[in-house]
């Protein structure tokens, strides 16, 4: 019993020994330490400020000017969503003029989809790639379509490198057969068949309700054939 009443002891001691330590710590760097707490309290306050005051404005009014340019968009006239119409601000406009709001972000994303319709394959890359997000469908649908870039600038390999990212990112029963099936396609350019008919049994196996594994079997069917010939 004295050995663990001397154990107990030694332990409340050594809790002892390290409070007085840390108290005389505080005491001594008490200066340092306000100066640093003021410091964390004045750049939270000056963030939370700048976010009330400036950002949130500037998010409200980057939303309304883009309001007319994805209308332009919808109705696929790609050059008026990308440069205005004299009038009203386009993708490109919204880009320059509130470049650190999610809306100038979006922005990124319709222009590269628009300069895709208009062959600017090169630009449609450029805004793609300066476009984010963690949306389960935009952000995969943004690599794909990268990869349709890439693709129609004959750069196989990348564009295939990119659809599989796409049918990777947030796996789900839309656009990952989509993607899945884009870059069996590229495989099968590439006479790469059997990395082809792998992707073909996997929107099967694993996407069995989606539109792609409809008419999947007549692919599969297809690259056995070739593969056995």
């Amino acid at each position: 019993m004295a050995k663990k009443k001397n154990v107990q002891q030694d332990g409340f001691e050594n809790v002892e020994n390290v409070l007085s330590r840390t108290e005389q710590y505080i005491e001594d760097n008490q200066k340092s330490l306000t100066i640093i707490v003021a410091a964390i309290i004045v750049i939270v306050g000056g963030y939370l400020a700048f976010d009330r005051l400036y950002v949130n404005p500037m998010e409200k009014e980057a939303k309304a000017q883009m309001f007319v340019a994805e209308q332009y968009f919808e109705r696929d006239s790609f050059n008026l969503a990308l440069y205005g119409d004299g009038v009203e601000l386009g993708f490109l406009d919204i880009i320059d003029e509130y470049g650190i709001s999610n809306t100038a972000n979006l922005a990124h994303y319709y222009a590269g989809i628009s300069f895709l319709h208009l062959g600017d394959y090169e630009s449609a890359i450029d805004y793609l790639k300066g476009f984010e997000s963690d949306d389960q469908i935009i952000a995969p649908m943004a690599l794909g379509a990268i990869g349709d870039a890439y693709a129609e600038l004959g750069e196989f390999e990348t564009a295939l490198s990119f659809y599989l990212k796409a049918a990777n990112k947030n796996i789900n029963e839309f656009t990952t057969p989509i993607y899945l099936m884009k870059a069996a396609q590229i495989h099968e350019h590439l006479e790469e068949y059997g990395k082809a008919l792998a992707l073909y049994e996997r929107v099967k196996k694993d996407h069995p309700k989606s539109n792609e594994a409809r008419y999947i079997d007549k692919y599969i069917t297809r690259a056995n054939g070739i593969l056995n010939n």
